[in-house]
């Protein structure tokens, strides 16, 4: 992070006002830093942009208890190990510590603070505009997260009782900002499901809601472990992926609902007292929250542990589909050449969306952005094919 772009190819000018650079990554997060790290080591000339503070903030930011789910030996990114025991699972805050050590080791050219407001196209070139500086570029990778960046909470929520705390997982940290009386968690899946725990463990009457999507059936940190999961990375990365029949049944499915119980099971739940309903959560009566077997849970606090909205309304292109996913063949946009995603949700593989598998994402995607060449030229006289690119 000392220098300001990447080197490679090309000096940068000023076209307009704004910093002319070959390639703009949109988020420092692993898949962002492992398309720079890609970038980097075939000299070409780039920059990341964060929004946050420091690299790493994405992670710093959840709750205090955050462990990975997959252990440090599959959270390698490329060219570093995770520095940490094979098989612990690190704390949410050692995961930024090694993104924030990551791009120091390699000089990535991190720019932090600055959020892209629009992502626009003029005169064959890309235009990032963010809350500072605009950057003029060939190529923009946008890395901005899983899911994407806007917390989704349904509308309704607006009429329960203000009297009752209601907060986004994305702001829990941990269960003394929860009011005194019973908690609702909305919503099944493995972050759900770890709320709900700490809840019920603190002695709050809790409700999870939502069906849960299976659990992982067995203790992710016991000794069976170190033998299951490296059989189970090694099918999620090569037998559920886009190319096979099995990987494009699942992969919808994977990207409309939440992922399944990790660390902690049906059984921790019940341990703690927490009531399992299956019933969502589809409304309000009289300030309180009703699910849909009719009832209406009076409670003094309601965690939306509902994820994350796709919205790419700042990028000025026809980039998404009906339900706001890219439309994207691995990361490439073929309507918009020069525009990837590295990052989503079974962008190539079950893996994409761990940290393990930013590194074959962003490879793939680098491949295909240089065989375009500086400036967007063609290389050897002839464009390279997406259907040869689309092999693995």
């Amino acid at each position: 992070m000392t220098s300001e772009l990447g080197s490679g190819q090309g000096g940068v000018g000023r076209d307009s006002g704004a910093t002319r650079v070959e390639t703009v990554i949109i988020g420092a997060g692993q898949t962002g830093l492992a398309t720079g790290y890609h970038l980097a080591r075939r000299g070409r000339q780039f920059v990341i942009l964060d929004a946050c503070d420091r690299v790493g903030d994405n992670w710093r930011c959840h709750w205090d208890s955050l462990r990975l789910y997959s252990p440090a030996r599959m959270a390698a990114l490329p060219g570093m190990r995770f520095p940490a025991p094979s098989m612990s699972f690190p704390t949410k805050d050692e995961m930024a510590d090694f993104l924030e050590s990551y791009a120091s080791a390699f000089n990535l050219p991190v720019r932090t603070g600055l959020r892209v407001r629009r992502l626009s196209r003029q005169d064959g070139r890309y235009v990032v505009t963010t809350d500072g500086p605009s950057f003029v570029c060939d190529n923009v990778v946008v890395a901005s997260g899983t899911f994407g960046r806007t917390p989704y909470v349904p509308d309704f929520a607006g009429e329960l009782d203000p009297g009752i705390l209601q907060m986004h997982s994305s702001a829990y940290k941990n269960p003394s900002q929860l009011r005194p009386g019973g908690v609702l968690v909305v919503g099944a899946s493995h972050s759900g499901g770890d709320i709900a725990f700490e809840s019920g463990k603190a002695g709050h009457p809790t409700v999870l809601s939502g069906p849960i999507h299976g659990e992982v059936p067995f203790d992710i940190e016991g000794r069976p472990a170190h033998v299951v999961f490296p059989i189970l990375f090694f099918l999620a990365g090569h037998l559920l992926t886009i190319r096979t029949p099995l990987g494009r049944k699942i992969r919808p499915e994977v990207r409309a609902h939440g992922g399944p119980l990790i660390r902690v099971k049906r059984a921790d739940l019940s341990g703690v007292g927490v009531e399992m309903a299956p019933a969502r959560t589809v409304g309000v009566r009289d300030g309180l929250p009703v699910l849909d077997d009719d009832r209406a849970l009076d409670v003094a606090n309601v965690v939306w542990c509902t994820g994350f909205r796709q919205d790419f309304s700042w990028i000025d292109l026809p980039v998404a589909d009906d339900a706001g996913w890219p439309l994207e063949a691995r990361g490439v946009v073929p309507s918009s050449p020069g525009l990837y995603f590295v990052g989503l949700a079974f962008q190539y593989a079950f893996t994409s969306m761990l940290v393990g598998g930013a590194g074959r994402d962003a490879e793939y995607v680098v491949k295909h952005l240089c065989a375009r060449g500086p400036g967007g030229r063609r290389v050897r006289g002839r464009s390279v094919a997406l259907a040869t690119l689309l092999s693995p």
